[in-house]
């Protein structure tokens, strides 16, 4: 995911945790990770929605003063979806967890339960 400059130390910080995008499919999928600065951003969720659904809060939320900035910025290509995208920010050299227990269980093939004492 791409963040304009003015939009990126609150991601890093974590004061931003959600976006707005306007497109024709969906670019990222929920437990993806993807680069951003030094860092990675992780999608938490992706669901789709109506182009009402973007209130002034929802707007603050994504780090924009208001929603026709927020729609400046949002709006930039032929697409028409509108999606919500939360996410959460990984410092450079962070390991997530959540993501880090699921590929384990998938490789062992049973839930991960953590460290056993042998």
């Amino acid at each position: 995911m791409v963040f304009t400059k003015a939009l990126r130390e609150g991601v890093r910080r974590g004061r931003i945790r959600c976006s707005v995008r306007i497109w024709q499919k969906p670019h990222v999928k929920a437990g993806g990770r993807y680069p951003m600065d030094d860092g990675s951003i992780v999608v938490d969720s992706i669901e789709r929605i109506r182009m009402k659904d973007i209130t002034y809060d929802l707007a603050r939320e994504s780090g924009f003063p208001d929603v026709k900035s927020l729609l400046a910025v949002a709006k930039h290509g032929p697409g028409r979806n509108v999606y919500l995208v939360r996410f959460r920010y990984l410092a450079p050299g962070a390991w997530d967890i959540r993501r880090d227990r699921a590929t384990l269980s998938k490789e062992v093939g049973r839930p991960f339960q953590g460290r056993r004492r042998l």
